[in-house]
């Protein structure tokens, strides 16, 4: 069977039978996808128009809330369109789309978060090199390898699942358009080669996580040696919420794409699906804000300049309406 010829849609998992479910499916998404807009979009905003958050780390925490506003968008606009409408089809063409998008942005995403802990490697155990090796140049070109990294990856991955025959009907059992939910519908041995990408990508993950991991034990062993205790809460401040992104990333991903068939269902991997692509973008600009004092002061002073200027600017009479922001 050829999946052109005969498979012109996908059917997405109903996450909800009665209507008045799935308007509180439409809704609870909603809240957390307009989260995810305000928490990233005020993570952007913030650092794009403070200078003082020119520098390396924010650059790298500005392309990584772009690439949670990007994943975010690629999953729940569909979902909640579905629920609203009482529908469940997506077309072929946007299926194998909402692969190549989610994949892409994932992995780069979880690249970033590497370039990330060798930002704070080198911020912490050789400050003096700081300056050199992240300058904005070296920034710019690891930031375009983590997107570009996530680019290949994620097209040699939708080229191969979407090369599969299909003969296990059209029906997915997860609320968007994901990879080992497509290759259940295959009827071809072929899959080994799906097979072979994945090892790939798992020594490419272990790759990454060993140097995560390498790079925090030296980072804690200079930070317990740093004798002023506000000297290490200002180390611990900007490493924690980014050890906290990468367990809950690495977690829930690495869970749902090598869990054993024998433990899927499908609430189960609805789950587990939401826990890995909606609530990292929704919770990534929280755990940032919180731990790290220069971004809370910066978007403060953000918010708080925007509502005196616009209380200022609030007409007291007809006469003096004329102020601009």
């Amino acid at each position: 069977m050829s999946n052109g010829s005969y498979i012109t849609e996908f059917l997405l998992l109903a996450l909800a039978d009665t209507r008045e479910l799935q308007l509180l499916h439409f809704w609870l998404f909603l809240g957390i996808y307009l989260a995810a807009l305000l928490g990233n979009g005020l993570i952007i905003t913030t650092i794009a128009c403070d200078h003082h958050l020119h520098t390396p780390m924010y650059f790298f925490l500005l392309s990584l809330s772009l690439l949670d506003l990007g994943s975010i968008s690629t999953t729940l606009p569909k979902s909640m369109a579905n629920s609203l409408w009482d529908t469940r089809a997506i077309s072929y063409g946007g299926c194998a789309a909402q692969v190549f998008i989610i994949f892409c942005l994932l992995s780069a995403d979880y690249f970033l978060l590497t370039v990330m802990a060798y930002d704070r490697y080198v911020a912490i155990c050789k400050p003096l090199h700081y300056g050199t090796l992240l300058g904005s140049r070296a920034c710019v070109h690891m930031a375009a390898a983590a997107w570009g990294s996530g680019f290949l990856h994620a097209l040699l991955h939708t080229a191969n699942t979407f090369s599969l025959p299909l003969c296990h009907g059209n029906a997915l059992d997860q609320f968007f358009c994901e990879i080992p939910q497509i290759l259940r519908l295959s009827c071809s041995d072929t899959y080994l080669r799906e097979v072979g990408l994945i090892v790939v990508s798992v020594f490419l993950v272990l790759g990454c996580f060993v140097f995560m991991v390498l790079s925090y034990v030296q980072i804690f062993r200079v930070v317990l040696r740093i004798p002023s205790e506000q000297g290490r809460h200002k180390a611990f401040s900007t490493c924690l919420p980014h050890l906290a992104v990468v367990s809950l990333f690495l977690s829930t991903g690495i869970f749902a794409h090598l869990k054993s068939p024998s433990i899927s269902s499908s609430s189960l991997d609805v789950v587990v699906a939401v826990l890995y692509s909606v609530v990292p973008p929704a919770v990534n600009p929280l755990i940032y804000s919180m731990r790290n004092q220069e971004l809370k002061d910066a978007l403060r002073k953000l918010v708080t300049g925007r509502l005196s200027a616009a209380i200022g600017c609030l007409p007291s009479s007809a006469a003096d309406s004329q102020c601009t922001l």
